[in-house]
């Protein structure tokens, strides 16, 4: 199976920008995905409950009630009547964006709880397939290491092919906060892996995490893990539109704006990720500092001024990425634009020395992940820029992160 993410086989994507008005007319023709009619996804179930739900003789409010209305409601509860809906709606208030950060970890792991029992009985339903059986056993693992002692999960969502999210330190009090917003081929079960550990989500936050801890021990960091979103899946239509990237975008600012506390924000968007932070830029709040991009296949903008942030915009590529050789252009909706690496996007160009390929900028002792640190940390005069620029720096002189004297 090829991935957006890992295959060289950017002869694919040149046949779909080829392609372009082919693609236009069957979309406009009504063309659709085909999916397998399933029962009501566990998310909507729970939501659906909390709907109808009252605690101590009153009705819950609306679950897409802003954070702060959320805020405001939890804050009125017991410490027992919190449990007591976290127990109640798992999923309702572990996606609940307002809901209190540790509620939401103790929710999920209910949530995870549940999902382990309904993928153990898919394991020995004889209606599925041998396939279905063993994927079936693959997440139940995957939702086994989740729930392990010390995971903080933000966000859950068996549906489909699953949604994630994990919290790497002290999210609320951390000084400066970093997402990890990966690309293509990111789900439940792609979430954390062994072999090249560094090129999923988990191992790139952990990565991140550490990278920063060394770069700046004074300043409490916290980095999320963030696959909460529908990624596309392989190398594809999907991944050359900017459909995927357009509901991610809703979900990422969503996230943000529910942080907690008023911390800056930085977000660390890799390939397919990037063209999720790039449509998303205009509607993130102003505690968003920075967005950096590595191997990008664009950002749906001409240039960093129309993305309409007041974020400090950043751009790395590795020598060897093959995403160098994706047509930067938009035609027909196919493709995501210019290239943010060149001279006239006007992004900041760090280096990604040893950086390995188009998966590798989270690899530990490279320039790349040691330039997303000092970004995380606010320790901008610290980057080092790409080649013997020093443009990467310009106006930044002299800017110390929180923490430091």
């Amino acid at each position: 199976m090829t991935s957006f993410d890992t295959s060289p086989q950017l002869n694919v994507w040149r046949a779909l920008l080829a392609l372009a008005v082919v693609f236009v007319m069957l979309a406009t023709g009504g063309w659709t995905a085909l999916r397998n009619q399933r029962t009501t996804p566990a998310l909507q179930v729970s939501l659906s409950a909390w709907e109808h739900g009252r605690i101590g003789g009153y009705q819950l409010p609306d679950p897409e009630s802003s954070p702060a209305r959320l805020a405001r409601f939890f804050a009125t509860l017991t410490a027992e009547q919190r449990t007591a809906l976290a127990r109640r709606y798992p999923l309702a208030v572990g996606n609940m964006n307002g809901a209190p950060v540790e509620l939401r970890y103790r929710a999920n792991r209910v949530a995870l709880l549940q999902a382990r029992k309904v993928e153990l009985k898919r394991m020995h339903d004889s209606r599925l397939s041998p396939e279905g059986q063993q994927e079936a056993g693959r997440r139940m693992h995957r939702y086994e290491a989740l729930m392990s002692p010390g995971r903080h999960i933000l966000a859950f969502d068996p549906a489909g092919s699953g949604r994630v999210a994990e919290v790497f330190g002290d999210l609320g009090r951390a000084e400066r906060v970093s997402v990890v917003v990966p690309g293509v081929d990111t789900d439940v079960l792609t979430f954390q892996r062994t072999y090249r550990k560094y090129s999923a989500p988990v191992g790139m936050a952990q990565s991140l995490y550490a990278a920063e801890r060394t770069a700046d021990p004074s300043t409490r960091t916290a980095v999320i893990a963030w696959a909460d979103y529908t990624a596309p899946g392989g190398l594809g239509l999907d991944s050359a539109i900017a459909t995927r990237a357009e509901n991610g975008a809703v979900r990422l600012n969503a996230l943000v704006r529910a942080l907690p506390g008023s911390s800056p924000v930085s977000l660390f968007c890799h390939s397919y990720g990037s063209v999720v932070c790039g449509v998303a830029a205009h509607t993130l709040p102003d505690r968003v500092a920075d967005i950096a991009v590595a191997g990008s296949p664009g950002m749906r903008a001409a240039n960093a001024s129309h993305l309409g942030t007041s974020a400090r915009v950043w751009a790395m590529r590795d020598a060897d990425d093959w995403v160098q050789d994706v047509p930067y252009l938009e035609l027909g909706g196919l493709g995501h634009g210019a290239d943010p690496m060149s001279s006239a996007f006007g992004a900041r160009v760090l280096s990604a020395r040893d950086a390995e390929g188009h998966s590798g900028y989270f690899e530990p002792g490279t320039d790349s992940v040691r330039n997303f640190a000092e970004i995380g940390v606010g320790a901008y005069d610290s980057v080092q820029c790409a080649g013997d620029d020093e443009g990467c720096r310009e106006g930044l002189s002299g800017t110390t992160p929180v923490g430091r004297a």
